[in-house]
C-alpha cells in the first residue's frame, strides 16, 4: 500500500475542523468549476459526476455545487482557473506529483518550487516523474464496516480489481471507468466510503526511514496546505509504526 495512503489514512482519523472542510469545499469547487469546461451535464461528462459525487460525499450544499458548474460552463465569472500538473523528487528521491488549479500560473510555479527547495526536494521537468504513476479510481473503507470476502464480492461484481488492507482501511482499486459503478455499489450495500477519487497511484514504492521519511511528510503537509494545489501523490512507504509516530 502506498505511504502516501497510509499518511492519508492518518489524516482521516484525525477530528475534521471547519477550516479544513471549507478547505476541502474549496477544492471541490475548483475541481467542478475545471470539469464543467467539458459540459455541464454531469450525465454525458464523467469527471463532472465524480467531481459532484465527491461534492456530495463532503456534504457540500447544493448551491455551491450548481454556481461551480455555472462558473465553468461560462454562465457564470470566475472561471478563469488553469489546470496545472507539477512533478518532483523529494527527500530520498521519492517521485511526486502536485495537480494545482490557479489563476495565476507564473505565481504558483514559483511558490511550488520554493516548496520543494526548502524542504529537501527539487522540482523537475514534465514528465520525469509521472511515469511511475498510473490513473486509478481510489475509494477507502474502514475495514471495521466489512469483511475481506464481503466487500471482494461487491466490488469485483462492480468493475473493482485491487483490494488493499492497512489494518484500519480498505483501499479499493479500480479503471478509472468502473469508479461510479463501485461507488454506486459500496452505497447499494450500505458501506461508509472515504475520500472517493480518481488518483495517481504509484506502481512501485519507494522506502523511506528516518530524516527523509519526516522531511518527506513535511514535504506533502507544506504542498498540500498551499491554496492552489488540489492533491499530492507520492511512491513513498515509510514503515508504519514510524509513520505513526512522525504524525503525532
Amino acid at each position: 500500500m502506498s505511504g502516501h495512503s497510509k499518511w492519508a489514512t492518518i489524516k482521516h482519523k484525525k477530528a475534521a475542523t471547519d477550516a479544513k472542510r471549507g478547505k476541502a469545499f474549496t477544492r471541490l469547487i475548483k475541481e467542478i468549476t475545471i470539469a464543467a469546461r467539458n459540459g455541464g451535464d454531469p450525465d454525458g461528462n464523467p469527471r463532472l459526476r465524480s467531481a459532484i459525487l465527491a461534492a456530495k460525499n463532503v456534504s457540500m450544499p447544493s448551491d455551491n455545487i450548481k454556481k461551480a458548474i455555472m462558473r465553468g460552463t461560462g454562465e457564470l465569472e470566475g472561471g478563469q482557473i488553469e489546470e496545472v500538473m507539477f512533478e518532483g523528487y523529494g527527500p530520498g528521491g521519492a517521485a511526486v506529483l502536485v495537480n494545482v488549479a490557479t489563476d495565476n500560473r507564473n505565481r504558483t510555479v514559483s511558490e511550488i518550487r520554493h516548496a520543494f527547495s526548502k524542504n529537501g526536494g527539487n522540482m523537475g521537468e514534465q514528465g520525469s516523474v509521472a511515469w511511475m504513476f498510473e490513473r486509478r479510481s481510489q475509494i477507502f473503507v474502514s475495514s471495521e464496516k466489512v469483511t475481506e470476502d464481503q466487500l471482494m464480492a461487491i466490488v469485483l461484481d462492480a468493475g473493482g480489481d485491487d483490494l488493499r488492507n492497512d489494518g484500519d482501511q480498505w483501499e479499493v482499486l479500480s479503471d478509472p471507468a468502473s469508479h461510479e459503478s463501485v461507488l454506486k455499489a459500496l452505497e447499494a450495500a450500505g458501506i461508509p466510503t472515504v475520500d472517493p477519487t480518481i488518483a495517481w497511484v504509484p506502481k512501485n514504492l519507494m522506502k523511506l526511514e528516518g530524516k527523509n521519511a519526516s522531511g518527506m511528510l513535511r514535504l506533502t503537509e507544506v504542498l498540500e496546505d498551499h491554496d492552489d494545489v488540489q492533491s499530492v501523490y507520492s511512491n513513498f512507504d515509510i514503515d508504519e509504526k514510524e509513520l505513526e509516530a512522525l504524525s503525532q
